[in-house]
């Protein structure tokens, strides 16, 4: 099964942390990736830029409306995803456990959703 993980935190607290705690955190995420990679489970990871970068396309009377910044204002921001191969969910949330989220001191989450459809895109 596969599933993505959406990896959030506060990009506030991001903008905050030192360079060195931004480090720790990218060397948490490389050595999770390596050893998913060697497990067989690894399919995707992408950090995403801030959502001040972000565009939003919303149709509105069937015509599209762009704005500049994020779909929603939330605490936490979507900071990047994983893609993995699992046998189930519980070996989804192992994975997941192993995420660093701690950008800035702060405690961020992992949202574990199965993908819809399982085909392998070549």
């Amino acid at each position: 099964m596969r599933y993505m993980f959406l990896v959030y935190t506060n990009e506030a607290e991001m903008d905050r942390a030192t360079p060195e705690l931004m480090e720790q955190v990218a060397r948490g995420h490389r050595l999770v990736m390596e050893e998913a990679r060697r497990a067989g489970v690894f399919v995707a990871a992408e950090p995403l830029a801030p959502t001040r970068s972000a565009t939003t396309v919303r149709m509105v009377d069937g015509q599209p409306l762009v704005i500049d910044g994020p779909f929603a204002e939330t605490k936490e921001q979507l900071a990047g995803y994983y893609i993995v191969e699992c046998r189930d969910l519980d070996e989804a949330i192992e994975w997941a456990r192993k995420l660093p989220t701690e950008c800035g001191g702060g405690i961020g989450s992992v949202e574990i959703r199965p993908m819809r459809f399982q085909e392998r895109v070549p």
